[in-house]
């Protein structure tokens, strides 16, 4: 089930009780960045060097990182691995590691809100 799906069913039901939305969530996020695992390599090597001499170069760039920054600054990472490079497809690479990476938020932010709940009483 979605978030956006859950969050229909939170609304019919009519939970009205503080609580962490997807627009909450998407709101948080300052930035986004993308690269493979093969760019951080290259990265790496930038005195000069180039990944393409690194054993596994291929199966570098199947693997996609997201990062997110959050408005407080604070980073979380998601990522999203191709088994088969005849499948690989940047685009859906990137939107399956923001998902992951989305999902690392959730409970940072329902900290914060039971924090804040806590200390109001």
């Amino acid at each position: 089930m979605s978030d956006q799906a859950i969050e229909q069913e939170i609304q019919v039901k009519g939970k009205t009780a503080p609580r962490i939305t997807p627009a909450d969530l998407q709101a948080n996020i300052a930035s986004e960045h993308y690269f493979t695992a093969l760019d951080g390599v290259d990265g790496h090597y930038r005195g000069g060097y180039q990944a393409q001499g690194v054993a596994n170069a291929q199966s570098l760039s199947l693997l996609t990182f997201c990062v997110l920054v959050l408005r407080n600054g604070f980073t979380v990472t998601g990522e999203s691995a191709c088994a088969s490079p005849e499948n690989f497809d940047a685009e859906i690479g990137r939107k399956i590691a923001r998902q992951n990476a989305e999902q690392k938020i959730w409970p940072l932010m329902g900290y914060e809100l039971k924090q804040r709940l806590h200390e109001a009483k």
